[in-house]
Formats: structure tokens, sequence, C-alpha cells
């Protein structure tokens, strides 16, 4: 039997398994599917800095485009591929942690890529043998930040229990919010989003006493208040359709430092004391408008780089690819601190500090 070894402190993030449904494509294969013929929208895909992405599409027609999926298409869609992607990290992340859905006092589900009432968390107790009496929240609509937004109520609760385990599950078919209609607005996101699903549980005792389980230690918020429509869903009456303001990079880079610094004075520490960077993989050029901001180097964004070149944008979810990547470098040594930052609608800059 495997003993549950005190930890001291904070919670603990134990374990954390991701999964991509549907089909991995080529970047450059997307375009003949979706049906690209402008040079101006050819080029944002191949400038995108993304090489493949895995999402959840129809077979192609007799013209060898994607057909368009009705709004009911789409809304089955990401129910179908949420529940299955969510069940697979789920269990992924319990096996890896030698848990038990039993074990799990309070779950959290995140998504913003369709609505469900009842939500995923309600179809996975049932479908994954949760207690009846676990505590659940289900949220939606917040966007790429919303994973960190997530994981806060999991790490209170935590403190606050020293028994107790946490389960967030970030699940984004992005696919299902596909719109085609040979504009550069639709094109942007077309060119950008992937579909994805990370779990990561949360507790102060560990069933592996790993030295890869950092203590989160606190989080910081940050809110744009007037470039709240800078990212977000419009209703053309038929289908949802997502906007991204094209200075979105500009308005991030000029405003993550505040959170960043914020929270880093509550800690005494200073940017050079971070020594893993984990931030949310919203695109090149916002990459690079945190990373002149931060003062940081292409190396302390390699996991995030990373997941952006061969998953493309995972939503609420990508951070935790990221972090996944950093765990299994297998480099981090206890003491070090880790910093990770998500963005989203809002406009919103979410980060959180840990320490290994």
């Amino acid at each position: 039997m495997s003993l549950k070894i005190p930890i001291p402190g904070s919670t603990r993030l134990l374990g954390v398994a991701t999964t991509n449904p549907g089909r991995k494509y080529l970047q450059k294969d997307l375009l003949k599917l979706f049906g690209v013929n402008d040079p101006k929208i050819a080029r944002l895909f191949n400038n995108s800095h993304i090489a493949s992405r895995n999402l959840c599409l129809p077979d192609p027609d007799e013209t060898g485009t994607i057909p368009e999926e009705t709004s009911l298409e789409l809304w089955h869609k990401h129910r179908a591929h949420s529940l299955a992607a969510g069940k697979t990290a789920i269990e992924s992340v319990l096996k890896q942690t030698r848990m038990n859905s039993s074990d799990v006092n309070y779950l959290a589900c995140v998504t913003s890529t369709g609505f469900l009432c009842p939500g995923l968390t309600a179809y996975f107790v049932k479908k994954l043998g949760f207690k009846q009496n676990v505590h659940r929240i289900d949220l939606v609509g917040m966007g790429c930040n919303a994973g960190l937004n997530g994981m806060q109520p999991l790490i209170n609760y935590c403190n606050q229990n020293a028994e107790c385990y946490g389960l967030l599950v970030c699940v984004e078919i992005c696919s299902s919010a596909y719109l085609f209609d040979s504009t550069m607005r639709t094109a942007v996101v077309n060119s950008l989003f992937g579909d994805g699903c990370a779990a990561a549980v949360f507790g102060k005792q560990s069933k592996l006493n790993s030295d890869f389980e950092p203590e989160i230690l606190g989080f910081e918020s940050h809110i744009i208040p007037d470039q709240i429509e800078a990212m977000r869903f419009d209703y053309d009456g038929n289908k949802n359709s997502f906007f991204l303001d094209r200075d979105i990079p500009y308005i991030l880079g000029n405003n993550v430092d505040q959170p960043v610094l914020s929270l880093l004075n509550r800690f005494t520490l200073k940017i050079r004391d971070i020594k893993h960077w984990i931030i949310h993989s919203g695109g090149k050029k916002v990459l690079d408008s945190i990373k002149c901001t931060l003062n940081i180097s292409t190396y302390d964004i390699r996991h995030t780089e990373s997941v952006l070149r061969t998953f493309g944008n995972l939503s609420s979810g990508s951070f935790l690819f990221s972090y996944k990547q950093l765990i299994e470098e297998r480099i981090a040594r206890r003491g070090d601190y880790l910093l990770m930052i998500t963005m989203g609608p809002g406009e919103r800059i979410e980060c959180c500090l840990g320490r290994f």
C-alpha cells in the first residue's frame, strides 16, 4: 500500500497529464483543407511559428476542403470530445499520482469553447466515480487565462484542508469554435488555436514524495478595463466568432510587468530570482512582447515556444502543457522558483508563484 508523505507548508502541484484529441495536422496542410487562397491569409498561417496542431475536424469533402459544420454539430463536437479527452487526462493524472477518483475532494473544470448545463464536472462525477459530496466548480467563458483562475479555489481549499486533494481539468475543443468566412478576423483564429486537455492534481500530501512537486505560494491578477473587448466572442445570430485585436501583443507587453512585480514584491523577490518561466502560448508576437518587457530569454520560455510550435494555442490548458515539459526535463532543483503567467479576455493577466 502506498504511503502518504506529509508535506509541510503550502499546497503542491503533484502531477500533470495532457492529451490532444482529434488528428494532428501540419500547419501547411491546413491551408488547403481550409480552402485558403488569399496570399495574405496564407502568410498569416506560414508565419505563425506553428508547425502542427491537433484538431477535431470532419473529413474533407469532394473538393478536398473541410465542410462547414452547423452550430448543432459544433455543440455536439465540443461535448463529445471534451468528455472523452477529459476522461483520458483525469485517468492519466490519477494513475501518475497513485490516486483514485474517490480521493479527490474538489473538482474544477475549465472551458471556453462550448457551453454545457450541467457542466463538465457533473458528467465526470458520473463517468469516473468521484464522491457524491465532491466540491465542484465549472469555469466557463474566461478564456486562455482561466487555468490559473481554476487553480486558485483548489489551492485555497487544500491549504485549509491538509488531508484533501483538488483536481483541475482544462479542456478546450477550439475547433468547435471555428468559423470559415474568408475574413482576416476569422483567419487569425483558425491559424492559431488547437485542441487539447490538461489535468492537474493538488494537495499537501504526496504518495510519490517527488522532488518535482512545487508548492504554490501565491497568485496575482491584473485586469485592463479599457481593453475589455480586445478578445471576445461575438454572436451573429447563427454562430459564435472569436475576435482578437491586432494590438493584443502590445497591450499585454505593456502591462505584464505590473502583476509580475506585485507578486514578486510580496515575497521580496526579483525577476532574476525566477529560475523557471511557464507562460501561456498565446502566439509568437505575444511571447516576444512579454519576453522583451520582462527581459527574459528565449531559453527561459523554451517550453512555451515548444508547445506553440507543436500544438498551437491550447487556450486555458496551454500553461500546463508547458509545465509538463519542464517537469520532463528533470532539471528543477529544490528551492528553485517558478512563475506561471496566463493571459486572456478581460483583458486579464494571471500570475502564480511556485517553489520546488
